[in-house]
């Protein structure tokens, strides 16, 4: 790697990617703490407060984990991306800074509240703060959606010639792109399906090595497990209703997940294993279900889905081939096309083993049942948690490299987008500096959950409830505790 630009692409993929992994776990995880307290709330039930401030604490950790590697995304494109940042500034402040100074700083507030706040709230009001706190990152969610959905779909802009740049003319239609409005219910929900199997996974763990504390992690496991296998479906039903989207807006990356070289008039195939040659241009053996790539792109059995050889012909009719403008480049429209294909079929397999494994957990545990501790059932929690993970990386770099070679779609690609200025000595610098910073952070963020993990949950001490008429009032004065 001697290209700025290919330096650039490995160092905004490690990062973006790492980043990603705390982004449905924080998600999720504000969720279902805040479920589990409302739950001690309306039930007084010992266990469910011994779940919230025990998975209060991993959710902490992945928070503040989470924050720091997403700061470095914005540094990212003025350092390597100063021409994409030029170009679609216009555009992304608008919602970048209502993210920042909207959903950050409620999220930012309420989790203080929440933390600080045990002994000092009323129990209604302090698990109303963590409701706030999951509602700010959905607001977070649906600004940084709307920007990334933009680059898939441009909408609500005007290109300036004078200035070279995009300029938003209508914040609405930016807010609520067709693409926006698929991809933010498939993203949340998988945060949920994430949190699920995370729930899920760990209290499987604990209970097999807390065979005295049982009860407590049997109820979070069969939480877990339902919200997981709920989430799985809500899942699969979005992203059918974003690949249709996905199919009219860029038609490229649909036949791109297929490997779909030649258009199919009808009831086009899809592959769950394809053996090609090297270049992937022809099969050599695959194993097909008929007529469903045709239903996932178009809703019909028998709809037309493009090929990519007569995309690119469209592409280089449309967007010319090197015809010298600033923001169109020549070659290859086509995007790579094995990352498509396998990580289309990685991302959907991940969660479907997954969604199999909590499907097991809960039939075992059903109606009042134990199951045996096993070397299987750990083997369970361990690998229940990182296939959801995995699952939900495997649909971001598809989403992301499936749209190459464009940066913004129709109107810049990635050649372009990169920092002009920008040498490939200091490109090497920062993606090995940065590099082993995530590397440090992720020895942090796996060593805190571990640790905590195997610490369990704590034994049952039930809070003060400021709010009971006559309760002690001598201490009012005495500085904040951080509750953990």
């Amino acid at each position: 790697m001697d290209s700025i630009l290919d330096i650039a692409r490995w160092q905004f993929g490690i990062t973006t990617v790492y980043h990603f992994l705390f982004v449905p776990l924080t998600i999720g995880l504000t969720a279902l703490v805040a479920v589990m307290e409302t739950m001690w709330l309306r039930s007084k039930r010992p266990e469910w407060l011994r779940l919230t401030k025990f998975f209060g604490k991993l959710m902490l950790i992945n928070f503040a984990i989470g924050v720091v590697t997403g700061i470095v995304q914005e540094f990212q494109f003025g350092m390597n991306w100063s021409d994409y940042s030029r170009f679609v500034g216009d555009v992304f402040g608008a919602p970048l800074a209502v993210e920042a100074l909207l959903a950050f700083f409620l999220e930012s507030t309420f989790l203080g509240l929440w933390i600080f706040g045990w002994d000092k709230l009323p129990r209604g009001l302090h698990a109303g703060c963590l409701w706030i706190v999951h509602l700010g990152t959905l607001a977070s969610s649906w600004f940084i959606l709307a920007a990334n959905s933009w680059m898939q779909h441009p909408v609500g802009y005007a290109y300036n010639a004078e200035t070279g740049r995009a300029e938003m003319t209508d914040f609405w239609a930016v807010m609520f792109n067709k693409v926006q409005l698929v991809t933010f219910p498939h993203v949340v929900l998988a945060a949920y399906m994430t949190a699920g199997f995370f729930l899920l996974g760990v209290c499987t763990w604990l209970y097999v090595r807390r065979q005295d504390d049982q009860p407590v992690y049997r109820t979070g496991l069969r939480l877990g497990a339902v919200v997981a296998i709920l989430g799985f479906a809500a899942v699969g039903i979005t992203g059918d209703f974003q690949g249709k989207v996905m199919t009219e807006v860029q038609p490229m990356k649909m036949a791109a997940a297929e490997a779909l070289y030649e258009t199919s008039d009808s009831c086009a195939p899809f592959s769950v294993l394809t053996i090609g040659t090297p270049d992937g241009k022809h099969e050599k053996f695959a194993i097909t279900v008929p007529c469903l790539l045709s239903f996932l792109g178009t809703g019909t059995f028998d709809g037309k889905v493009e090929g990519i050889n007569q995309l690119r012909e469209q592409y280089a009719e449309t967007y010319g081939v090197d015809p010298g403008a600033d923001y169109y480049t020549a070659g290859d429209y086509t995007p790579i096309i094995p990352v498509t294909y396998w990580t289309f079929r990685w991302m959907m397999g991940f969660g479907a083993v997954a969604t199999l494994g909590a499907v097991v957990v809960l039939w075992l545990t059903r109606r009042g049942r134990t199951p045996r501790p096993g070397r299987w059932l750990t083997a369970t929690a361990v690998a229940l948690p990182l296939f959801a993970l995995l699952g939900n990386s495997m649909g971001w770099i598809f989403t992301e490299m499936g749209r190459q070679p464009w940066a913004v779609f129709g109107l810049m690609t990635t050649e372009h987008a990169v920092s002009p200025g920008v040498s490939p000595f200091e490109a090497w610098v920062s993606i090995v500096a940065l590099t082993l910073v995530y590397g440090v952070l992720a020895v942090v963020e796996v060593g805190l959950l571990l640790r905590f993990v195997k610490k369990g949950a704590d034994p049952f001490v039930e809070p003060p409830d400021p709010s009971l008429r006559g309760a002690s009032t001598e201490d009012d004065d005495r500085p904040l505790n951080f509750a953990y």
